[in-house]
């Protein structure tokens, strides 16, 4: 069953641990117990993972980024190198407050640039960017670009990754959207 994926003889995958088909854990990386790591994912080098996170299908997680109990990242999200996820508001060395973590849902396509920091307890948004360097305290809407700090609403973003026009289209692949309770959405073509 472990031809079905690849893990890097250097790193660690702690006991109960599932792993989806064609999955790549390379160089000094530790999956903790419980978590589940959906086909396809690509996990950098010096990755920690858990225990008890899921992962879904497609995602790629750069070097040196940490995902701690509470997080939750649904299908094809980009986690850029060195980003960081929270998942404790007040945290205190001589106090144990795990049974107080916040739960964090980085939604489908959702893109973390390079050293954002994620507060726990906060929604990325489907196909949401979130630029590198911000720290975001507060849910982002589906195809919001968000960055600073704090991170704030700076524009929209295409499925494709590219900027949106005033009008909420894409000059790169003409797909339009219009605002929803989410965010935005793609209309009907």
């Amino acid at each position: 069953m472990r031809a079905e994926f690849f893990i890097h003889p250097s790193s660690f995958v702690d006991e109960g641990v599932k792993i989806g088909a064609g999955a790549k854990i390379w160089h000094f990386s530790h999956i903790l117990a419980g978590t589940e790591i959906g086909a396809e994912c690509n996990i950098g080098q010096n990755v920690v993972i858990g225990p008890q996170v899921t992962i879904g299908r497609g995602c790629k997680i750069q070097n040196n980024v940490s995902i701690y109990q509470g997080v939750t990242l649904e299908d094809e999200v980009f986690c850029g190198p060195s980003m960081v996820f929270t998942n404790v508001w007040n945290p205190r060395a001589a106090i144990r407050r795990m049974a107080e973590a916040r739960p964090t849902l980085v939604r489908r396509g959702a893109s973390l640039g390079a050293n954002c920091t994620i507060v726990c307890g906060v929604t990325i948004g489907r196909f949401a960017l979130v630029g590198a360097g911000a720290v975001v305290a507060k849910d982002v809407p589906d195809h919001a670009l968000a960055y600073g700090n704090p991170a704030r609403l700076r524009g929209w973003v295409c499925a494709c990754g590219e900027k949106l026009d005033a009008g909420l289209t894409c000059a790169a692949c003409s797909a339009a959207y219009e605002t929803c309770e989410t965010g935005l959405r793609r209309t009907a073509d």
